[in-house]
């Protein structure tokens, strides 16, 4: 690595004939004496060399860019480099590990999930409703795994043909086969309950690590210093472990329970993965670990709520969404815009020029402002339904079929309690006639003994 410019160490790169780099050192006192050839004597211990700053000071300016895009106007990479004393510099190689830390927390779900989740569901007794299977049809089988599993009317049709039966009976097949892959609430449960744990730990050490930090009383400085901010080892891997549980998060999410903010999960969570990634290598850790605390402050709150709710614990359950209804709407659409994307969009313009970064990184946490807004909508009709109606009767972010289905359910069950009723009144209506029958049979019997009691006489 050469340090261009530095006429008094006068740093130059050779190479040798070898193949092996040698650096010469020129003083300007000695200009003509011979360079002197500081390669290793041995190919074994390695053919580089690298120069006295290289060895002492951390350069990202190879990993990163131009610096007109991660860097504030009239800053050089050569003005951000840190002694190995000073502290952790974030380079954009330490995300790598994310990727591995990302699969490690798929097969530390599927553990805790079999061997936690699961009997704490039983424990908490956890009931799953019992569907109807469907009949083994394969041709009506291959249709829904192909195609869809609410045919359309022509559909209806041409499937009724194929298997020699009527359009209601196929529709009731479909039906019951969406039922057959609806998630149970164990299911549910157990994923509730590896967020609230991940979340729940996530925000605690999250807090701890930040409690006694000056940022996190005075959000300017966040920006003191910028860009040169060593990066603490608490942080570094608060920002990799937040990091590979949101790829996971993103590598689960076809498997996951697919609710009715489907689409916004996945914006929000690859947002999020931008933003962690973005700010890391900008060196926006500071005001990027404000940012996932804000977040955790009322996950874990919210997965607690479902847990309870799975679990059938009620009253527990709706004073617990109360709570996080509060902390949600306080976090989301208070502190989080009115302090972090404040400290962002006006106070980081009084340490530094904007840049690409800088529009960059305000752009996604307005993505995510937009997504919470959105939550909050969902999260205030819920609290409607509970202020007037007394009793959050679903969760808005229900899965996606789980509403037309629980009214189809309902439907049928209503349908039996009219059919009940109707053959009950039937039944009823006949023996009653059958009453009336007898009842004059008899009158007409003890009659005709009457009339012939004389002639007997």
């Amino acid at each position: 690595m050469s340090l261009e410019g530095n006429e008094k160490l006068g740093w130059e790169k050779q190479l040798c004939v070898s193949g092996h780099e040698k650096v010469t050192h020129k003083t300007q006192e000695d200009d003509d004496e011979n360079s002197a050839c500081l390669s290793p004597p041995t190919a074994e211990a390695g053919c580089v060399t690298l120069s006295f700053a290289a060895v002492r000071f951390s350069s990202p300016s190879q990993e990163r860019g131009q610096e007109e895009y991660w860097l504030p106007p009239g800053i050089r990479w050569q003005d951000i480099e840190m002694k190995e004393d000073e502290g952790r510099f974030p380079l954009p190689r330490d995300l790598i590990y994310t990727l591995p830390l990302a699969f490690a927390f798929i097969a530390l779900r599927i553990v805790f999930e079999r061997l936690i989740a699961v009997p704490l569901s039983k424990h908490f007794n956890v009931k799953d409703r019992i569907r109807i299977q469907a009949a083994s049809i394969p041709k009506l089988e291959t249709f829904y795994k192909q195609n869809s599993g609410q045919p359309l009317q022509s559909e209806l049709v041409s499937l009724s043909k194929q298997c020699g039966l009527s359009q209601r009976k196929i529709q009731t097949w479909f039906r019951h086969r969406r039922h057959q892959d609806r998630p149970s609430n164990t299911k549910k449960f157990c994923e509730a309950s590896w967020r609230f744990v991940f979340y729940l730990a996530s925000f605690t050490a999250g807090l701890g690590s930040l409690i006694n930090t000056s940022w996190f009383w005075d959000h300017r400085e966040c920006w003191r210093g910028y860009p040169k901010q060593p990066v603490a080892e608490t942080h570094y891997w608060y920002y990799m472990l937040e990091m590979g549980f949101y790829l996971s998060l993103l590598l689960c999410v076809s498997v996951d329970i697919k609710r009715k903010d489907f689409k916004e999960q996945v914006i929000h969570h690859i947002a999020t993965i931008f933003l962690i990634g973005f700010s890391y290598c900008a060196n926006y850790v500071r005001v990027g670990t404000l940012v996932m605390l804000v977040h955790d402050s009322s996950d874990f709150l919210l997965e607690s709520a479902k847990m309870l709710h799975y679990a059938g614990w009620t009253k527990t359950c709706d004073s617990l969404f109360v709570i996080f209804s509060l902390v949600f709407l306080v976090t989301r659409l208070v502190v989080f815009p009115c302090r972090v994307i404040h400290t962002t969009l006006v106070v980081s313009v009084e340490f530094f020029q904007p840049f690409f970064g800088y529009y960059f990184f305000n752009a996604l946490l307005l993505v995510l402002q937009a997504l919470h807004i959105f939550w909050a909508n969902l999260i205030l009709r819920m609290v409607y339904k509970f202020v007037f109606l007394g009793k959050v009767e679903r969760d808005e972010r229900s899965d996606e079929e789980s509403e037309v289905d629980d009214e189809e359910e309902e439907a049928e069950e209503e349908g039996d309690e009219c059919s009940w009723e109707q053959r009950k009144g039937a039944i009823n209506s006949k023996l009653a006639s059958l009453a009336n029958n007898c009842v004059l049979n008899n009158l007409t019997n003890q009659r005709n003994i009457n009339s012939r009691l004389p002639k007997a006489r």
